[in-house]
């Protein structure tokens, strides 16, 4: 690094070893009253930037302490990425699009390689194909890999013929439990110049829980899969300096309180008070009262209560976790000494500058569960039968003795509560205490237990509380996200066929992260988050209509009620459990053992430096935006609204990663291609295939177009005609006629995964701009990354009061030549019987970067004409 005045390198020695690192303290007084994100960002700009840029930067962060806020530029250089199968499918096959397209324009096409790690988790493709025996595990990587093995074998080709990518198989565990346990460092060693630095791990993430990693102090957030290239390929992620929002805790959790609860409670406060895209960060003195799994749980939902990321700074508590899962002594030393010297170490009394703060008493946390469509709405369990009866119509039940609300799933899974060991003990406690009273799950419920790693079983096994989930019908499924994530497999045929003859209206339990109508399951509308051990009383009791606050979860053998008060495991238990179970070594040998996995080290995959396309492959076709005409779709132009929507569209809604109908239209292409309509998988294994994908665009169930309300999924009105077209059909009618289309929504749109699809289905279907009241941070930045304007509408003006037409047409006013970031936009809405409403949108555009893509039509333009006018040329690329 060059030295410039207030800039110059420090060193920091450990024991025997001498670093250099930022003088963070160095930079200012008011070093201290930034909030400890702020420092992160700061020590990354001065590391990486030089010069005036530099000091522009470090001086536009100071000066966000006058107003706590800042409409200033600053580029972030993340020191690693982290992807899982499903985002790096699509960003792997855009990228060896994007190498044929350079050896097509006379460029080398191996120049185009990633310039940062790039570690990838096969997490999101396994189903729970079968369950509540034993060997469910085996069996369902088996199918795993069987339905895969077209899409693993492109992975494998990625990772030999790209530098830096590292795939991590079938059975590692969840990206995010890996993140925690296995790759994240918290301060780095780094090689700079010739000389040894230290410095933060930071990173991003293909996935919206990516702040996960936030609860042991490493900064990192969730990126769209387009925004992780241009980081991957050596160019800033550009972002205007966060609103900090801080959260003090007070107090400490009760005696039965868990994690989940506390995550919950947050969620529901934070989108209280509105919060979109902010930073969170978490200061006060209860902070220190709570584990690094707890605090990692709580920082897994950032997404869900509407921020980028959700920070607790690291303390001695981050450290134990760190020597928990078998860090070594030297790099706990390295950062507990790398911590304190720069101000990044958790002060409990500390109070910085935020922009606005709110206060959670741990104290006052209870058992909740929150549902029945959105993480936000929070309930004591006491409240969750009123909540399904106010969901819509009751069902009567059936005959037989099913409920009117049965509990068709009962899932413990996902990262968010299964990486925190003490959230596992608790599950297996409670199946114990169940088990001894002669509990078992109802034989309706579908159950499970997809643990984030495989060490889960080593330490549920030392603790001996293996075979008591496996007695509740809990046995491990596998490690993935399953459930969580959509791969819930085919629902029990006794509550299928009640739901489908109107009997029953089935409820999902699960200890995931998020419950929108349709994400467990196609054909399940009502879902509750709970705790691990929520998971399991659930499907003891079988009937999500009953108060477990109040009513028994069964009866013993002699006949007595027994409640869940009876059965709930005290703190003191889950600690003797842990203490028994867990031991340091497991966590690398079981990692390694898992990345050793036969079957996927038998697939055969190609060679070279160009990816071999085949042109029947219904997995893998080379995209058609990958390339350097892609085009802006910025100007000025009338559109007709292709579609037009609520509020809490999410990208579940828009791109879904559930199981493929099979009497859908997509199903109808994939079996005209000799798929069998019987095992199609799931949508998000089709998304190296974009014919699929934009014929998958919009299939939900549960979205209702405002435009065509009577519409069959994934349809909507072509106006010209007054036909009623599946939507890609409509899209191609508008296009062949030169009609440009947009899309109108309400609030909220794109909340939920970060999907790139959901943009990339969007700008196949000819959507040049998305009008909505607002976005979720992450599709927002997808859409432009895909050259789509995202436009906010003003609070009056929503799809419920414009009420547009067939034959409205909405003019817009966006030429590149004007647009800047949060620009003003006009808007004209020409209705079809000659009347005519104009207003101003806003531009959901952040900084300069933003706008430069807008024009360029999207990230891998801007990348292929970045790669091209710094390549050699080369004739023989072909």
């Amino acid at each position: 690094m060059d030295t410039f005045p207030d800039f110059t390198p420090a060193t920091l020695r450990v024991g025997a070893r001498a670093y250099r690192i930022v003088d963070l303290p160095a930079l200012g007084a008011d070093y201290p009253r930034l909030p400890v994100v702020l420092r992160l960002l700061l020590e990354n700009a001065v590391r990486h930037q030089r010069g005036a840029e530099r000091a522009a930067t470090v001086a536009a962060l100071f000066d966000w302490l006058r107003d706590g806020a800042s409409a200033a530029e600053i580029a972030f250089q993340p020191g690693r990425v982290l992807m899982h199968d499903t985002t790096s499918t699509p960003a792997l096959v855009d990228i060896a699009a994007m190498r044929d397209a350079l050896a097509e324009a006379g460029a080398d096409p191996a120049l185009l390689n990633p310039t940062l790690p790039v570690d990838v988790s096969v997490d999101h493709s396994l189903a729970v194909e079968v369950h509540a025996r034993p060997d469910a595990a085996r069996i369902n990587i088996g199918h795993e890999i069987r339905r895969n093995g077209e899409r693993y074998r492109f992975l494998r080709w990625a990772a030999g013929a790209l530098r830096g990518v590292r795939i991590h198989p079938p059975g590692t565990g969840i990206m995010h439990t890996l993140n925690l346990e296995q790759l994240a460092v918290l301060v780095r060693e780094l090689d700079l110049d010739g000389e040894r630095w230290a410095a933060p791990d930071m990173m991003i993430g293909t996935d919206s829980h990516t702040p996960m990693i936030n609860g042991i102090g490493v900064l990192g957030w969730g990126v769209g899969g387009l925004e992780a290239q241009t980081v991957m390929f050596g160019m800033p992620t550009m972002l205007r300096i966060p609103d900090v929002i801080g959260v003090e805790l007070t107090g400490a959790l009760p005696p039965g309180a868990l994690a989940t609860d506390l995550a919950l409670t947050v969620t529901q406060r934070l989108r209280q008070i509105g919060v979109s895209g902010e930073f969170v960060e978490f200061f006060g003195p209860g902070v220190a009262t709570l584990s690094a799994g707890s605090r990692a749980v709580v920082a897994n939902m950032a997404p869900e209560y509407g921020a980028t990321t959700g920070y607790f700074p690291p303390d001695e508590r981050t450290l134990d976790y760190l020597r928990q899962t078998g860090r070594s002594s030297d790099a706990l030393d390295l950062a507990r000494a790398y911590l304190r010297r720069n101000g990044l170490w958790f002060d409990p009394q500390a109070r910085p500058r935020y922009t606005r703060t709110i206060t959670i008493a741990l104290d006052d946390i209870a058992s909740h569960a929150a549902g029945p469509r959105r993480p936000q709405d929070l309930l004591p369990l006491a409240g969750v039968p009123a909540a399904l009866v106010a969901s819509g119509p009751r069902a009567p039940g059936t005959p037989d003795g099913l409920p009117a609300y049965p509990v068709a799933i009962a899932a413990i899974t996902s990262c968010t509560n299964t990486s925190d060991p003490a959230l596992l003990i608790a599950a297996g406690l409670l199946a114990r205490k169940a088990r001894a009273r002669g509990l078992a799950a109802a034989p309706w419920v579908k159950t499970s237990l997809g643990p984030g790693s495989p060490a889960a079983a080593s330490y549920l096994r030392r603790a001996g509380l293996l075979d008591d989930l496996s007695a509740a019908g809990f046995d491990i499924v596998g490690y993935g996200c399953t459930t969580c994530i959509g791969n819930s497999g085919p629902l029990p045929e006794r509550v299928a066929q009640a739901a489908q003859a109107g009997h029953a209206r089935p409820v999902a339990i699960l200890s995931g992260n998020r419950n929108f109508p349709g994400r467990v399951h196609p054909d399940l509308e009502l879902g509750f988050l709970v705790s691990p051990p929520l998971v399991v009383a659930y499907a003891l009791a079988g009937d999500a209509e009953r108060d477990l606050a109040a009513e028994p979860l069964g009866f013993d053998a002699d006949g007595a009620p027994v409640l869940l008060r009876d059965i709930w495991p005290t703190d003191e238990e889950i600690q003797a459990c842990l203490d028994a179970g867990l031991d340091a070594a497991d966590f690398a040998r079981d990692f390694q053992a898992a990345q050793a996995n036969p079957d996927w080290h038998a697939l055969a995959a190609p060679s070279g430096t160009r990816f071999p396309w085949q042109p029947d492959s219904t997995i893998l076709r080379r995209p058609p935006f990958a390339a350097l005409d892609a085009g802006s779709l910025l100007g000025q132009y009338t559109a007709h609204p292709l579609l037009v929507l609520g509020d809490d569209v999410t990208t579940d809604h828009i791109s879904p990663a559930s199981a493929i109908p099979p009497d859908s239209l997509v199903a109808d292409f994939l079996a005209a291609r000799g798929e069998d309509r019987r095992d199609l998988n799931v949508f998000a294994s089709r998304r190296g295939n974009w014919e699929v994908m934009l014929r998958a665009a919009f299939h939900s169930r549960s979205l209702v177009n405002l435009y065509a309300p009577v519409a069959p999924v994934a349809h909507t009105l072509h106006a010209p005609s007054g036909q009623t077209l599946p939507l890609w059909e409509a899209a191609a009618r508008y296009r062949d006629a030169g009609l440009p289309v947009v899309l109108v929504a309400g609030e909220r749109y794109g909340t939920g995964s970060s999907r790139d699809w959901a943009a990339k289905g969007q700008r196949l279907l000819g959507i040049r701009a998305v009008l909505a009241l607002s976005f979720e941070r992450i599709h927002r930045s997808n859409l432009i990354g895909m050259g789509i304007l995202p436009l906010r509408l003003p609070p009056q003006w929503g799809p419920t009061r414009l009420k547009l037409a067939p034959g409205d047409r909405i003019e817009i006013n966006a030429p590149a030549s004007a647009l800047r970031p949060r620009a003003t936009v006009p808007v004209r809405v020409l209705r079809a019987d000659g009347g005519q409403l104009a207003f101003d949108a806003i531009a959901a555009v952040e900084t300069q970067l933003e706008t430069e893509l807008l024009a360029a039509g999207g990230v891998m333009p801007r990348i292929l004409r970045h790669a091209l006018d710094t390549a050699p040329e080369r004739p023989d690329a072909a």
